[in-house]
């Protein structure tokens, strides 16, 4: 009877945080064979050898120890380099945090900013671990919606700049998007800072894409045009511009007064990220921007191709996507895209990313990530015709 009494014990943030419906696909389809697993942001390349040598001889070396709970000071300083090359910027280290990852950047920032009860403004679709992480520290949530429109994704910039109200803490923007691959002008980018400047709200930009973009070398940043004391936490990531999912590491680039916080908050999360992690981080900045290219043009050819195939489908709605890897499109007639997934991954074998994961304005649409090899995307559009060419 004890037992009956467990999940009644718990904390009640824990009690409302919903299960993803990605995962509840991906758990469904990794216990089948012959799955060609479409789920998740990931690419389907391994991580360059240069990459894994840099942790190799880290290992080797002895670097076993603990390191600063703000990491390492040469890749801080690399990271620096490598953000004010690309962005045009003036980082300088104390600026910078390492993180186990950029959800972990995102959950430091979500425990930095927020009271229980402060208002944040999110996009949707959204990836929801980003607004999950903010949910779990307390934070009411609130939406707007992109919207299609001539084919691409837009916002209504008026609309957002209208929710910024005063009382609102802090808004999230993450641009190139996940799911939809919508990315924010510059232009629009002023816009925000110019308003949150008035109003002392924090801009949150979830940069994890800024690499995956397909109109340039990368995609507009608040970086390029803020102050280093603005309002503006960046949150940024190794795992998809060098194939690093399962390295965990990131980074934050935050105002340089909030360093000795973000060192609290990281020592009673993770204590601090590994140091022959960190040399591979390194690595990869100092030597990788290749590896960046070629993954750029893989990419693209997915996306090609992958373009190619969902427009032929009279069901298909699709919807060009700016940036990222995926195509989100939308599905005539369909009213239940994790019941869908479901179907699809049962029938077909193709695992594919329920729209409603991404919030309830993402119903009706699936997501694909074409960040594959093309035999293995065109055996998945094989598979998945005779579902998409359904009348119903």
């Amino acid at each position: 009877m004890k037992n009956m009494n467990i999940l009644e014990n718990i904390s009640a943030r824990s009690k409302m945080m919903d299960a993803s419906k990605i995962r509840e696909i991906a758990e469904l389809g990794m216990l089948k064979n012959d799955v060609l697993a479409l789920w998740f942001g990931e690419g389907a390349w391994p991580t360059n050898p240069l990459i894994v040598e840099a942790a190799v001889a880290s290992i080797e070396s002895g670097n076993h120890k603990y390191q600063p709970n703000n990491g390492a000071m040469n890749l801080r300083h690399e990271i620096c380099r490598y953000s004010n090359d690309l962005f045009d910027c003036e980082l300088t280290p104390e600026r910078i945090t390492v993180s186990s990852s950029g959800m972990q950047g995102l959950k430091l920032t979500a425990e930095l900013l927020i009271t229980p009860g402060d208002k944040v403004i999110t996009i949707e679709p959204g990836w929801p671990s980003t607004s999950g992480a903010f949910k779990l520290a307390g934070a009411n949530i609130k939406t707007i919606a992109l919207t299609p429109k001539n084919g691409t994704w837009n916002i209504d910039i008026d609309q957002l700049v209208a929710m910024l109200t005063p009382e609102v803490k802090a808004v999230i923007i993450n641009s190139p998007n996940n799911p939809t691959g919508w990315t924010m002008t510059a232009e629009d980018q002023q816009v925000i800072l110019d308003h949150c400047r008035k109003h002392s709200i924090w801009i949150v930009a979830d940069d994890v894409y800024a690499r995956i973009y397909r109109h340039g070398k990368t995609a507009p940043s608040f970086l390029s045009i803020a102050d280093p004391d603005d309002l503006l936490i960046s949150v940024n990531s190794f795992s998809k511009s060098w194939s690093m999912t399962g390295w965990r590491l990131g980074w934050i680039v935050a105002p340089a007064l909030l360093e000795a916080k973000f060192a609290q908050l990281t020592e009673f999360n993770m204590s601090c990220t590994a140091g022959f992690i960190q040399e591979a981080g390194l690595a990869a900045l100092k030597y990788g921007e290749d590896e960046v290219t070629t993954l750029l043009n893989r990419i693209e050819a997915g996306y090609k191709f992958s373009a190619t195939q969902l427009s032929s489908f009279e069901r298909v709605e699709f919807i060009q996507p700016d940036g990222a890897f995926y195509c989100f499109f939308r599905v005539v007639g369909l009213t239940d895209s994790l019941a869908v997934a479901k179907d699809i991954l049962h029938e077909t074998g193709v695992g594919l990313a329920p729209g409603i994961a991404f919030g309830a304005t993402g119903e009706s649409y699936l997501r694909l990530c074409y960040a594959q090899p093309l035999d293995l995307l065109e055996k998945a559009f094989e598979r998945l015709t005779p579902f998409l060419n359904r009348k119903n």
